[in-house]
């Protein structure tokens, strides 16, 4: 297997460790059309790197990130410099100068801002408030960029520069419904959602709940197009009964997974996930 390309944003659920999973599932040939409704790190599209995708999700800061690298408005040579200044203020000022930079961002929503408060926050998380504000705390490591970090975020969003530059991917910020409708005007697509997991705790950019999960279910059915979804199947102390409930005309393939997040290691358990295919859409 060849290395997974990590993406420069960070996003909490990333499917770095499910991806070789999700790959032997894949079905493609060169006119396939790549859609991502709900797009997150984008770490499975950008290791598939199809020619022709779509990737759409309701967080606009993270399409405006990578809309400007495709425009050229940013690149990975600005990314480098920008850390470079900016962590170099972040070693000397700490907390300060971080919430300096918050309220900068959700003021201007610069997308240079976005990375360096995804990459300094605690955690790495994207959390917004109800106002659509950036309100993950500080990670209190006024150290944090490294030459060697730097480098290793410059590296990262070089790779998808190159991708750009060879392949015809579109960056969109709207529903996961709209991009679906979008979705049946190809007529060889292969769908892939991420959707936030249905019955654990969502903070990412919008809440997700009962009847997201049928109105997903039912614009997929309403296509008729083939997709892979990922989901959590269960953990020790519950399952998701929402796949034999809402999915359960879909094949299903499990992997477990330990998630290392938690103050605590005596709160940090494994989770078994799934992804789910409809298999019965003959490509």
């Amino acid at each position: 297997m060849d290395k997974i390309f990590v993406p420069p944003i960070k996003i909490q659920g990333i499917k770095t460790k499910l991806f070789p999973l999700i790959k032997k599932n894949v079905s493609l040939n060169e006119n396939t059309v790549w859609i991502e409704p709900f797009m997150g790190s984008g770490v499975v599209g950008f290791n598939i790197k199809q020619q022709r995708a779509i990737f759409s999700d309701i967080n606009p800061h993270l399409i405006n990130f990578y809309n400007a690298l495709k425009l050229k408005k940013i690149s990975h040579t600005t990314i480098k410099n920008f850390l470079l200044e900016e962590g170099n203020i972040l070693s000397e000022r700490g907390e300060i100068y971080y919430y300096e930079v918050r309220d900068r961002f959700n003021c201007n929503h610069h997308p240079l801002d976005f990375l360096f408060l995804n990459r300094a926050c605690f955690n790495g998380m994207i959390r917004f408030n109800r106002k659509g504000q950036f309100n993950v705390p500080y990670c209190h490591k006024p150290q944090r960029f490294s030459k060697a970090y730097i480098t290793k975020i410059t590296n990262q969003v070089e790779y998808v520069e190159k991708c750009l530059y060879h392949c015809d991917w579109n960056f969109v910020c709207q529903d996961f419904q709209k991009t679906l409708r979008q979705a049946r005007k190809f007529d060889d697509v292969l769908i892939y959602c991420d959707p936030p997991y249905i019955g654990r705790h969502v903070d990412y950019y919008d809440s997700w709940n009962e009847d997201s999960e049928i109105t997903l279910c039912k614009n997929l059915k309403e296509n008729n197009q083939p997709f892979i979804l990922s989901t959590w199947d269960h953990n020790k102390f519950r399952e998701n009964h929402y796949i034999e409930n809402i999915w359960g005309f879909c094949d299903k393939i499990t992997q477990e997974h330990f998630y290392y997040v938690g103050a605590k290691e005596i709160n940090r358990h494994s989770i078994t996930e799934a992804i789910l295919i409809n298999f019965h859409i003959e490509r």
